[in-house]
């Protein structure tokens, strides 16, 4: 099993006052086949006392934090995450820790050979401890059948948070980012495929948090949006590599 080097581990926040000290709190400094370990909180234009509480946490716990005034969107909080930070693998995860951090010893037997690896909620083996309501699930599944089609892309699960980027792919892929909303995560997985990086899914184990900041059906119909802007955007060649 390979060791890394070092790993920065980035969740986005947005109006999580009674969240995030948790996460800062559960998130080890020290994580199986790794030798060392950076957290990084991205602060999404909080309106609530979300900025308040990560300062006061940086008191008593060590991580760094990018916060910004005005609400981007997960896309562009993860994306300002991973080219900011260094390190020879680059996790973004929820701040909901519906995927604990241990699963990623799961991803330490593949890192040689693949440089974007994902969890998946799909794949047979995946545990589902919690599962979402009727009509998220049923949205869910609809919207990766339609990144299927639409983006030509054989992956089972695109939206769980719990990502994982070699550096080369970090730079490359997220440079030609362009959403900031919900539908960036099956944009990145377009631009991984188009540049040839190697996309590999782990079954994962997942818990549903019901507190989820998604909004029904607005995120849905943005998101599906999104998908037509990313072919369009391809179109337009604006993924291509200088």
């Amino acid at each position: 099993m390979m060791e890394l080097e070092r790993l920065v581990i980035f969740v986005p926040a947005f109006n999580e006052e009674n969240s995030i000290a948790g996460v800062v709190k559960s998130i080890p400094r020290k994580v199986a086949g790794v030798k060392k370990v950076l957290i990084l909180v991205v602060n999404d234009g909080s309106t609530d006392n979300t900025f308040r509480k990560i300062k006061s946490l940086t008191k008593k716990y060590k991580f760094k934090l990018i916060s910004y005034e005005k609400n981007r969107g997960k896309g562009f909080a993860v994306k300002s995450g991973i080219i900011y930070a260094r390190g020879d693998y680059r996790l973004f995860m929820d701040i909901d820790l519906s995927t604990p951090i241990e699963e990623l010893t799961k991803f330490l037997s593949v890192f040689k050979k693949n440089a974007v690896i994902i969890g998946s909620r799909r794949m047979k083996e995946a545990v589902l401890k919690r599962r979402q309501p009727f009509i998220r699930e049923f949205l869910g599944k609809g919207f990766t059948t339609l990144s299927q089609i639409i983006l030509h892309l054989d992956i089972l699960d695109f939206t769980c948070g719990f990502k994982c980027f070699s550096r080369k792919a970090s730079v490359k892929i997220f440079f030609l980012q362009k959403i900031d909303g919900w539908g960036f995560d099956s944009e990145i997985l377009f631009i991984a495929k188009k540049l040839g990086f190697s996309i590999k899914e782990i079954p994962i184990f997942w818990v549903n948090n019901p507190g989820t900041k998604v909004k029904f059906p607005q995120d849905i119909i943005f998101s599906l949006l999104d998908l037509l802007r990313i072919r369009l955007y391809d179109f337009l060649n604006k993924y291509a590599v200088e």
